[in-house]
C-alpha cells in the first residue's frame, strides 16, 4: 500500500509505517502526479483536493488532519466511493486559547478590563464552545450566535448576528461554506464591519474569507478605535500587506498549531485509515511529545501581570505576530513562501493542559483562575 502525506502533518510517517510505503510531499503544491499511484492520500488545509488531484488516481482513502473541510469536494469523493476523514476537535483547544491570549494581550494594550465585558462568539461548535468556556472563567458575558445549532432545538438562548454587534468582543469561530442555509463566506461583510461599535475588538480564525478582508482594510483606515486580530487571511498564502499593516494582531494560520493539538489530528486521521483499511491501530505519540514546561512564578501579587505571564508561556501570539510582520520588508515573491514557512517551522506550543504553573501560595484566586482556564497549577513556590 502507497501512502501520500503532506510533509508537515507531524508524525505521519512514523504513525503511517506500518499501513504501507511513506512519501512526503509539500501540501500546497500536491499534484496529480504525485497521487497517481497513491492508495493512501494524507493532507492539511493547504491541498484541494478533489477531480483534478485525484481523477487518475488509485486513491482508496482521503484523511485530512484538519478540523475544517472545504478544501476537499466530499460529492466527488462520495462518487468514486473513497473514504475519508478529518480530525473534528484536534486543535479546538489550542485556537482557543490563542483566543485567550490574544484578549489578553489586546486588553494590557488599550488599558482595558475584560472581567464583566461582553463577547458575542459566532460558531459554538468545536472551537466556539471552548472558546465560550474561557471567556467566562475571565468573567465576561458571552452570548452565542450559531443558527445551525439553533435550528437542532434547545438553543432558545442564541442570538442573531445583527444582536453580536452590541458585543464589545467578536470572535468568529465557523466552518466556511459558500451554499446551504447558512454560508459563511463574508460573513462579516462591509454592512456588518461598519457597524461596529466604538472600540470592538475583533477576532478571527476561522477562515479568512469568513471576514471581508478588502472591507476590513478600507474600514481600518478610517476606525481606529478598533481592535483587530486576525489568525487567516483572504488569498493565503499571499496575504494583504496594507491589512496586515493595520491590524492590531497578525499571525499567520497558526491559531491551532499546538504540538498537542497537532499529533491529536495525525493520531486522529490514522485510527480512521486503520478502521477503513481494516487493520489494527498500533501506533500512539507515547514516546513523540517533550516533557511539560514549567513557568515558575516567584511574584504574584499583580493578579492580571501573572495570568498574562502565563498565558503568554504557553501562547505568546505577540511573537507570532512579529514574525510575520518581518514579510512585511522582503521582495514581493519572498513573502507566499516565508508566510507559508513560517507555519512549517512554527516553534514547538504545549496547550494549557501541558503547561506547569508554579506560584507562591496565597493569591488562591489566580490559582483558581488559571486552573479553570486549564493549566497545570502548583503552589508553594
Amino acid at each position: 500500500m502507497k501512502i501520500v502525506a503532506d510533509e508537515n502533518i507531524p508524525c505521519v510517517a512514523e504513525a503511517f509505517a506500518s499501513l504501507g510505503e511513506v512519501t512526503l510531499r509539500p501540501g500546497r503544491v500536491m499534484n496529480a502526479a504525485d497521487v497517481c499511484d497513491a492508495d493512501i492520500l494524507l493532507v492539511r488545509s493547504v491541498t484541494r483536493v478533489g477531480p483534478e488531484l485525484l481523477e487518475a488516481s488509485r486513491v482508496q482513502f482521503v484523511g485530512s488532519a484538519t478540523i475544517g473541510f472545504d478544501h476537499v469536494d466530499i460529492d466527488y469523493l462520495q462518487a468514486r466511493g473513497i473514504g475519508f476523514a478529518t480530525a473534528p476537535g484536534s486543535n479546538a483547544t489550542s485556537a482557543a486559547e490563542y483566543v485567550v491570549s490574544a484578549l489578553l494581550v489586546l486588553a494590557e494594550r488599550k488599558g482595558l478590563e475584560l472581567a464583566g465585558r461582553r463577547a458575542g462568539i459566532v460558531g459554538c461548535g468545536n472551537v466556539g464552545s471552548r472558546v465560550r468556556d474561557r471567556l467566562t472563567a475571565l468573567g465576561m458575558q458571552v452570548i452565542i450566535n450559531d443558527p445551525p445549532l439553533k435550528s437542532r432545538g434547545g438553543h432558545d438562548d442564541y442570538v442573531e448576528l445583527d444582536d453580536v454587534l452590541d458585543a464589545d468582543v467578536i470572535t468568529f469561530h465557523v466552518p466556511f461554506t459558500r451554499d446551504g442555509n447558512w454560508p459563511t463566506f463574508h460573513l462579516a461583510d462591509r454592512g456588518f464591519l461598519e457597524r461596529l461599535k466604538p472600540g470592538t475588538l475583533l477576532i478571527n480564525t476561522a477562515r479568512g474569507a469568513v471576514v471581508d478582508n478588502a472591507a476590513l482594510d478600507a474600514l481600518l483606515a478610517v476606525r481606529p478605535d478598533l481592535g483587530v486580530v486576525l489568525d487567516v487571511w483572504e488569498g493565503e498564502p499571499a496575504i494583504s500587506q496594507t491589512l496586515l499593516a493595520k491590524v492590531d494582531i497578525g499571525t499567520p494560520h497558526i491559531a491551532g498549531y499546538s504540538l498537542d493539538g497537532k499529533l491529536r489530528g495525525t493520531e486522529m486521521i490514522y485510527r480512521a485509515a486503520c478502521e477503513y483499511v481494516a487493520r489494527p491501530a498500533d501506533w500512539q505519540p507515547v514516546n513523540v511529545v517533550p516533557g511539560r514546561p514549567v513557568l515558575v512564578l516567584e511574584d504574584a501579587d499583580d493578579s492580571a501581570a501573572a495570568l498574562r505571564q502565563a498565558v503568554c508561556f504557553a501562547c505568546d501570539v505577540r511573537q507570532d505576530d512579529a514574525r510575520l510582520r518581518e514579510m512585511m520588508s522582503l521582495a514581493e515573491t519572498e513573502r507566499a513562501p516565508y508566510f507559508d514557512r513560517l507555519r512549517k517551522e512554527y516553534p514547538v506550543r504545549r496547550e494549557f493542559s501541558e503547561t506547569v504553573i508554579r506560584l507562591p501560595a496565597g493569591n488562591e484566586q489566580l490559582e483558581h483562575l488559571l486552573a479553570s482556564l486549564g493549566f497545570v497549577v502548583e503552589t508553594g513556590v
